[in-house]
């Protein structure tokens, strides 16, 4: 398969906005109810690292579909996250 540069940087592109989209329907559902019981503090904990990381070396490479799309996928996973952390210390009092 022999595609240009720019076809490759679209393809990037739309695989970065589809997972970074499909986020915020859990985000939105987070930040209404403030329901998170089926949330595992485990799981989003791991993901917000590993997205973190791949925001890390979007930078170092200078690619910006991987820096956009990790930017706001680890701000959603992070608010997530920390929903999960104030939600699982109210109930421990």
């Amino acid at each position: 398969m022999n595609l240009e540069p720019h076809q490759i940087e679209v393809i990037g592109y739309c695989a970065a906005f589809l997972t970074t989209i499909a986020f915020l329907p859990q985000a939105i559902q987070s930040w209404r109810t403030r329901d998170l019981s089926g949330v595992s503090l485990g799981m989003y904990s791991l993901f917000a690292a590993g997205v973190g990381l791949w925001l890390i070396y979007g930078l170092i490479i200078e690619k910006w579909p991987l820096i956009l799309a990790n930017a706001l996928t680890f701000a959603l996973a992070l608010s997530i996250l920390l929903l999960k952390l104030r939600h699982t210390s109210k109930h421990r009092k």
